[in-house]
């Protein structure tokens, strides 16, 4: 209240009202300055009203961005139409005030300048309806995290005003959106992933195809015995399928089955082991939310070698957090692809 002057003006109209009430003990009936004095205390007691009403909207604004309630409605802008409504009024009330003419004759007369005045507005109209379309829709709040596929923003969203959405971006720096921009074109709020249980870690592991090779008991045994996560993991059942049992006394090598026209081995690679370990080591580690999706899969082959997609997501959002536990995760798988028979693809 004392920031925003709220005491100061309902004080400052006291002494309006007053001169209203007392103008009849002051001025002789019907003296010719009696109805100016008239008009001027008026139009002084609308410009008080005014400026407390604007007050009070400056007052809920703070408020609300010191309690840190209703973050996904910019209040802030829509404040300020109402605060650009109010003006309009109060000044054309005043104005027909001291003319003694209707405010309504006003407007009338005001129909002519709506095409100067829309031009004039254009960017606070633009900037009032694209920031009731963003509550209504709750595409964005104080808080998030933001994208443009431009570049010109990348950060958190501090401020929601009638014409700009300020952005402090990653750098430090401050990026001042439009409204009508997050509106009128596509871009990224990654609210979502902050709400959710964890944050998406997704990249390609490059195999050297020459490195693939059929895996034998000894191989098998040997990886078991360096990686105990792969224990009864890599056992091929019926399918040949890693991660599927095996009944007891099974060799984790099975025998050729008949196939109508072929004879085929179903056998595992050295590939098939090492996915199975990838799987497993992310299922058991405390970076990764093991409840959202794991998923570590064989691409098409390319002339750097066969990517090896590992996809999971990290239980830490923050972004230094985040980026320090996915390398480390990945430096581990990358260095370990040897012992697995595999040699990791590098251009000459």
């Amino acid at each position: 209240m004392a920031k925003h002057r709220f005491i100061r003006n309902i004080l400052l109209l006291i002494p309006g009202i007053v001169a209203y009430i007392i103008i009849d003990l002051v001025f002789i009936k019907k003296h010719p300055g009696l109805e100016i004095v008239m008009r001027v205390a008026a139009s002084y007691i609308i410009a008080m009203v005014v400026l407390i009403c604007n007050s009070g909207l400056q007052m809920i604004v703070d408020a609300n961005v010191r309690k840190g309630v209703h973050r996904d409605i910019p209040l802030r802008g829509l404040i300020q139409g109402i605060q650009i409504a109010l003006y309009f009024a109060g000044g054309l009330v005043i104005v027909a005030v001291m003319l003694n003419k209707s405010p309504a004759m006003l407007l009338t007369g005001l129909g002519a300048s709506a095409a100067v005045l829309m031009l004039v507005f254009k960017d606070s109209i633009l900037g009032f309806v694209a920031g009731v379309q963003l509550a209504q829709n709750k595409m964005i709040q104080i808080g998030d995290w933001i994208q443009l596929p431009d570049g010109s923003a990348n950060g958190v969203v501090e401020e929601i005003t009638l014409n700009t959405v300020k952005v402090r971006n990653w750098d430090n720096t401050l990026s001042m959106v439009p409204p009508y921009t997050l509106v009128s074109s596509p871009f990224k709020n990654w609210r979502g992933m902050q709400e959710s249980g964890g944050r998406r870690a997704d990249k390609m592991i490059y195999i050297d195809v020459n490195s693939l090779e059929e895996c034998t008991q000894e191989m098998i045994d040997d990886m078991v015995k360096a990686f105990p996560l792969l224990k009864g993991k890599v056992a091929a059942g019926a399918n040949g399928v890693p991660g599927a049992s095996a009944g007891p006394g099974a060799s984790a090598v099975p025998e050729a089955r008949a196939v109508p026209g072929a004879a085929v081995t179903d056998r595992l690679t050295n590939a098939q082991v090492y996915r199975t370990y990838i799987f497993a080591y992310l299922k058991q580690h405390p970076y990764v939310n093991p409840s959202l999706d794991i998923i570590v899969t064989q691409k098409e082959a390319t002339p750097y070698g066969m990517p090896i997609e590992v996809y999971f997501f990290t239980r830490e959002k923050d972004w230094a957090l985040y980026e320090k536990q996915q390398s480390d995760i990945f430096d581990h798988l990358m260095t370990i692809a040897p012992d697995f028979g595999l040699r990791l693809y590098q251009r000459p």
